[in-house]
């Protein structure tokens, strides 16, 4: 439905321009691209809330399936880039228990060496 509203507010703003042109100020150009956005900003409003849970009851069954599946791509969006921070943040303790390891080994080394020489 969304992209039905968009289409028919690109169609509509096209052929408002076209007559907006053949106007020689343009006076209606500020007035179309006002409509313009306001239409655009009404329906991503109308977006929003329909993902917050809001008036879904205008709704109908394809457009709720397809609210879910937006919905659920956007889920499977924040749980891949949740997983990937966890496993760069993984990574980086890795290295530095690595480097920790290293380091104490490196330590212990040396003070053994300094007990044998005893």
């Amino acid at each position: 439905m969304e992209r039905i509203l968009e289409r028919y507010e690109r169609y509509s703003y096209a052929e408002r321009q076209l007559l907006a042109n053949d106007d020689p100020e343009n006076q209606g150009s500020w007035t179309l691209e006002y409509a313009k956005l306001k239409a655009r900003v009404d329906v991503l409003q109308r977006n929003q809330r329909h993902f917050m849970g809001e008036d879904l009851e205008s709704l109908n069954i394809k457009e709720l399936q397809n609210l879910e599946n937006q919905i659920d791509a956007a889920l499977k969006h924040v749980r891949s880039r949740k997983n990937q921070l966890m496993y760069e943040s993984i990574s980086e303790l890795q290295k530095k228990l690595v480097k920790g390891c290293k380091t104490l080994y490196l330590y212990v080394d040396a003070k053994m060496n300094i007990m044998e020489k005893l």
